[in-house]
């Protein structure tokens, strides 16, 4: 009888090996058990918020909640009204509106707002709740209004954008589809609308994409932490799954193609739609993770105050205007006059219901006359030092300028850039002068890492129809099929570790623990 050899234990690295794979399995199920349910919720959000985007005051509301300024009434030149406010430099905004049947000069300076009546020059300091009953009544002739409410906060109004605002006065429209005004408290300007229709379905996409609770959204900092601590896991989860459904995928001349994932039922579903899908359910939460701009890995600055007053060409507190000429002037229906400095000439921005825009001489009414070379020109001011690498006209969307159905922009547009370290680019409006944005490396790495990858917003499926809308549905179709199948499978793992066992652990100790009849 010959003695069998001893069994030899199995390389370190073979141990190494099964540990690691055990572990993946481990975190994968557990991570999915934890974050399927968000992401199935992300998925179907999202298709949402293609079709109904978050209630926000757009251009074309502005001008539908003002009036057509009454030049008439102008009596206060600009100089004087930026002496009232006690700028100290000449403002980031500075625009001509109404307030009731008031002309008023509103500016932004150093971050602080002001109000200055165009008529007599006193400062308007805020207004009251009846202030903004009557903001909309004028605005709304014909509708009955609700009661006013007071209020810090509401699910409308708790981004950071509106706090110089606070408090906001919440203005009810009666039979108006649910019609609510948000008045500002400072300025008496309507800063919000939302409709009955869009609360509605925005319950079913940005709040539960976004996590844009109230009582979660009104600390930012907490949001933020809330929105990386949340995707984060899911991106892991995510990534392992990648990684086990290669490692469990058949392959072969002779494997079928039904017979490729060794599972039945929700495993099958989990595993082959994770291989179809996958990728994508991978970059679209990493890229859902960036779109808080984690440990501010990107920077995305507005030009700074310095560079403004370069383009500008002045930067004290003044405006040389001519009332009489503006008073005089044939655009009786324009609802805003924005006052500009550029290359040191003053400019008036006359803007109205059609949106169109009319770029005048502020001293003498006559159109400003505004060529590309002369921009061009002032707009190498910008930068201190550095060089401009190129200047040119942009008559079509490009990858870095583009409009969404959602968010219009400016067209044609001229484009700068500077041979800084930064590789900034400065987008210039030719109409009117303004500067439009600005973006630099960092911001163009920004673009590819989160808006391209979450939002699909790439030309050449915006200029194809509805080609976005069906590519976002169908891959959305494919996530909500990996984090479905993903949601029951846990459920009966949970059921099964928390639930099942534990009964019969139970029951095997209460039959062993009575006493045997002798």
């Amino acid at each position: 009888m010959t003695a069998s050899s001893p069994s030899r234990p199995a390389p370190l690295a073979a141990r190494l090996l099964s540990l690691g794979l055990e572990w993946l399995y481990i975190v994968h199920r557990w991570l999915g058990v934890a974050t399927c349910i968000l992401c199935a919720v992300w998925f179907v959000s999202g298709v949402v918020m293609v079709y109904v985007p978050y209630p926000g005051l757009t251009d074309r509301d502005r001008m539908t909640y003002s009036e057509p300024i009454a030049w008439d009434k102008v009596a206060v030149s600009p100089d004087k009204a930026l002496a009232a406010a006690g700028a100290k430099r000449f403002p980031s905004q500075f625009k001509l509106t109404m307030l009731r049947d008031t002309p008023v000069y509103r500016l932004v300076a150093d971050g602080e707002r002001a109000t200055v009546s165009a008529v007599d020059g006193h400062r308007i300091e805020g207004a009251s709740a009846a202030d903004a009953a009557e903001i909309v009544q004028r605005l709304r002739p014909h509708d009955r209004l609700g009661p006013v409410k007071t209020l810090f906060h509401d699910q409308w109004t708790v981004a950071q954008g509106f706090d110089p605002h606070r408090p906001l006065y919440r203005v009810p429209v009666r039979g108006s589809g649910g019609l609510t005004l948000y008045v500002s408290s400072r300025t008496g300007e309507v800063v919000n609308d939302t409709t009955g229709w869009e609360r509605a379905w925005n319950w079913l996409g940005s709040i539960p994409h976004w996590l844009y609770l109230t009582v979660i959204r009104q600390d930012n900092a907490f949001w933020r932490q809330l929105i990386m601590w949340t995707s984060g896991p899911a991106i892991i989860g995510a990534a392992t799954g990648i990684w086990l459904g290669l490692l469990r995928m058949r392959v072969g001349r002779e494997v079928p193609l039904g017979d490729i994932s060794p599972y039945r039922g929700w495993m099958s579903w989990h595993h082959v739609s994770g291989l179809i899908a996958g990728l994508f359910v991978l970059g679209w939460l990493v890229s859902g993770w960036l779109s808080v701009n984690p440990f501010h890995w990107f920077h995305r600055e507005a030009a700074s105050q310095e560079e403004l007053a370069r383009y500008a060409g002045q930067d004290a507190p003044r405006f040389d205007a001519n009332l009489a000429a503006l008073r005089a002037l044939p655009y009786r229906t324009a609802r805003e006059a924005r006052l500009i400095w550029v290359g040191g000439r003053p400019l008036v921005v006359l803007m109205g219901p059609s949106l169109l825009e009319t770029t005048l001489d502020a001293r003498t009414g006559a159109p400003a006359g505004l060529t590309d070379a002369d921009l061009f020109a002032e707009a190498g001011r910008l930068s201190a030092g550095a060089p401009v690498a190129f200047a040119r006209r942009l008559t079509q969307d490009d990858d870095y300028w583009y409009s969404t159905p959602r968010s219009p922009r400016r067209m044609p547009v001229l484009r700068v850039g500077f041979a800084d370290p930064e590789r900034t680019w400065v987008h210039i409006d030719p109409a009117t002068g303004e500067i439009l944005g600005r973006t630099d490396n960092s911001g163009r790495a920004y673009r590819w890492w989160f808006n391209a990858p979450h939002a699909f917003d790439l030309p050449v499926l915006l200029r194809h129809g509805p080609s976005r809308e069906i590519l976002i549905g169908a891959l959305s179709i494919g996530g909500l099929i990996v984090s479905v199948s993903g949601v029951v499978i846990g459920w009966r793992r949970v059921v099964v570790k928390f639930v099942r066992r534990p009964k019969r652990r139970r029951a095997s100790r209460l039959r062993q623990s009575r006493p045997t009849r002798g």
